[in-house]
């Protein structure tokens, strides 16, 4: 069985099509602090996040729209999660 890491802080971004922003704006209000434009941030708890996640994934066209949420457990450990579309790849560009 897999271990599950316990993330306490979450970054969140999203690129979605403009009939669905305040939708989900108004989701990612809810549970972290809006940080710039489609950017947010804040402590969760894995429950909190997965209930975020799921939340998102009703509101959303997966062929259309794009979430990222970069979870962190501390400086070592971690994690991403993509929900949607993912556009071109630039983190090639950055290596």
């Amino acid at each position: 069985m897999k271990k599950q890491i316990n993330y306490n802080y979450v970054f969140l971004f999203y690129d979605v099509e403009e009939k669905r922003v305040n939708k989900v704006f108004k989701k990612c209000k809810k549970y972290l602090n809006h940080w710039q434009k489609s950017v947010f941030r804040g402590p969760l708890t894995n429950s909190e996040i997965l209930e975020l996640e799921n939340e998102l994934k009703h509101l959303i066209d997966k062929n259309k729209d794009f979430i990222s949420i970069i979870k962190i457990m501390d400086f070592k450990t971690i994690g991403e999660t993509t929900l949607g579309r993912i556009k071109n790849n630039t983190e090639d560009i950055f290596l």
